[in-house]
């Protein structure tokens, strides 16, 4: 059977030079075998041409002397050579990521669960379908032979591939208990390529996701939040609202995210928020990233990551999961509280307060993959609520310029946070997504952006010491209070150089007697 991808791959690999290594092993001698394997196969198999991790077993040759001629033709990390891997970057050809040079190993689980408790034998003469034996799911069992251009599946990893099925190789509970990150992994692979996870191995993730937080004797995690926050994050930025489904229904949230549970069945005035209760909300927000409205609102700014198609950062996805959670904590009802209507007093800083909890307990900025900033989702989620206000025809320019278009946190994403927010509250009236007071604040800070260049504000026109020299003060609240004036009427375009603003000051000055 020809695999007109993989073939392809190969060829184009070899054109660049980035395969000598592999024909100078085989010309030392002529029985060795080299396999592409893994997620590469994978991902040329479904035509995913972004393709940027290479693994490759190489049968034939005894570690020592696979290592010796590998730091002849580029560079070696020996770091994995106990587990008989090699990272090899090829001569001085650029790649982003070095390949992975295995020879065929055997795992043998210590049966702890931890993702690292594993006895491995490598061995030059071991077959290539015991090595993919020890992987995790058929679709990643797979090896391409790259000499005599077949492939290698034993799993019927191609199969599941074609019906879009996560399997784990072998007994679906005996691969969980191998390793209990890979439960999140599936869920993981589900998101990332937006598949069904077989019916069996789905069993066995829901009754075994309680072990995820085991720990050890020793009190040490069996799976380190580390690893599962590079997982969860994953889920989450490649498929959002998939992510939100799977974690809640396989038992994921519960054992990672229990606070958001209490969104559930936690009722919102109906008037505003006819799509339901504060889980549906929050599930629309999710849902709403991957909108037609929303990309087309955001087309320019969206980030593409991944290989499920456009996605937006952790920090917007997450704060977006968060947002609301402190509403079943503060809600307060007419009938048990005496208010005119349900009501959620400072939910946001309660959401924003209970998030950040969670995030640095999961270690969510220690995830590799991502440059996952706790402080800026956090903020994210307690300036929400920014949009949910009729006084933004009066919001203060330098207030506007605060929020949008700060230094420190992400203006953009704090305006796709109040859009997704806003377009997931669905007026009774009308049906739809409730938008003006975004378009209101979007209308505001178009308006200002005329005032700069390159999504820039001009820079105050004075600063302090020039403010207390003018007064004869010292520094103190004063001073503040003058410097936030004299950049309202500059933002609004009452004052344009240095000498008008300390005419300004001058005024004050004269105007308080002082």
């Amino acid at each position: 059977m020809k695999y007109k991808n993989l073939e392809k791959i190969i060829e184009e690999m070899e054109k660049g030079g980035f395969l000598d290594w592999a024909e100078k092993l085989r010309d030392i001698d002529s029985k060795v075998e080299v396999y592409l394997v893994g997620g590469a196969v994978r991902d040329a198999l479904l035509g995913i041409k972004d393709i940027k991790d290479y693994d490759f077993v190489v049968r034939g040759m005894n570690l020592d002397k696979l290592g010796k001629e590998l730091e002849k033709l580029g560079k070696v990390n020996l770091v994995g050579k106990t587990f008989g891997v090699y990272k090899f970057l090829p001569g001085d050809k650029k790649i982003e990521v070095a390949y992975d040079i295995a020879l065929p190993r055997t795992e043998i689980s210590k049966a702890t669960g931890g993702y690292r408790d594993f006895d491995v034998q490598y061995n030059e003469k071991l077959d290539i379908r015991e090595d993919l034996g020890r992987r995790d799911f058929t679709i990643n069992a797979l090896a391409y032979n790259i000499f005599s251009k077949e492939l290698v599946d034993e799993f019927d990893g191609v199969r599941d591939l074609k019906d879009k099925i996560i399997r784990t190789v072998g007994n679906a509970y005996g691969r969980f208990e191998e390793d209990y990150s890979r439960m999140l992994r599936a869920i993981r692979f589900a998101c990332q390529l937006d598949f069904k996870i077989e019916e069996i191995t789905w069993e066995a993730v829901v009754k075994l996701i309680s072990h995820i937080n085991d720990e050890a004797t020793d009190g040490d995690r069996i799976v380190p939040y580390e690893v599962i926050a590079s997982e969860l994050l994953k889920s989450f930025v490649l498929n959002p609202i998939h992510a939100f489904d799977l974690y809640d229904k396989s038992g994921a949230t519960e054992q990672l995210m229990p606070e958001l549970l209490k969104m559930k069945d936690c009722p919102q005035p109906t008037n505003w928020h006819s799509e339901g209760d504060v889980w549906e909300h929050t599930r629309l927000c999710l849902k709403n990233l991957e909108s037609t409205s929303f990309q087309n609102r955001f087309k320019k700014n969206l980030v593409f990551s991944g290989k499920s198609g456009k996605v937006v950062g952790a920090d917007l996805v997450m704060a977006l999961v968060w947002h609301d959670v402190g509403k079943p904590y503060t809600i307060m009802t007419p009938e048990k509280d005496g208010t005119d209507r349900l009501r959620f007093n400072n939910h946001d800083v309660t959401s924003a307060k209970m998030a950040k909890v969670n995030f640095e307990k999961l270690k969510l900025s220690a995830a590799p993959e991502f440059d996952f900033d706790v402080d800026k989702s956090v903020w994210l989620i307690s300036k929400h609520h920014l949009f949910d206000t009729k006084t933004i025809k009066e919001m203060k320019n330098s207030t506007i310029e605060k929020y949008f278009f700060s230094s420190k946190f992400s203006g953009e994403d704090l305006l796709k946070t109040g859009f997704a927010d806003m377009f997931s509250s669905v007026r009774e009236d009308t049906g739809e997504g409730d938008l003006e007071n975004f378009g209101m604040m979007f209308d505001r800070i178009n308006e200002l952006k005329k005032l700069g260049k390159d999504k820039k504000l001009p820079d105050s026109l004075i600063n302090g010491k020039d403010v207390m020299k003018i007064l004869g003060i010292r520094p103190g609240k004063k001073v503040g209070m003058i410097m936030e004036a004299l950049r309202e009427k500059q933002l609004a375009g009452k004052i344009r150089t240095k000498e008008e603003a300390k005419e300004e000051i001058k005024k004050l000055k004269k105007k308080n007697g002082n």
